[in-house]
């Protein structure tokens, strides 16, 4: 039975914790005019990695601000000179991609 349990996955996160993370994360995307948007997307990701556990392992999210920073660069450009068509079909496989590259067990 213990080892029944211990191979559970589960998300722990509160309410409060993810309300306070968006939060923060929507605070620095706009105080910073977009610019801040990798560090809040890397923000929120390694909350939500940290309150997750996988067949009894919890995850961590190793990604930065800074290593988004030139990926978001491109994908905007990308994004521009497609008149928003990278930005709609390609751009949410490439940063799910980018987090999933950056995703472990702990």
């Amino acid at each position: 039975m213990s080892n029944e349990l211990e191979e559970k996955s589960v998300f722990d996160g509160g309410v409060l914790g993810n309300f306070g993370t968006k939060v923060v994360a929507f605070l620095i995307g706009s105080l910073t005019l977009g610019i801040g948007v990798p560090w809040a997307v890397a923000y929120r990701q390694r909350w939500l990695t940290s309150k997750t556990v996988v067949e009894g392992k919890r995850l961590k999210f190793d990604g930065t601000g800074g290593q988004l920073f030139g990926n978001y660069i491109k994908w905007f450009l990308l994004s521009i000179i497609t008149l928003g068509i990278y930005g709609v079909f390609f751009l949410p496989v490439r940063l799910q991609q980018w987090i999933a590259k950056h995703t472990l067990f702990a």
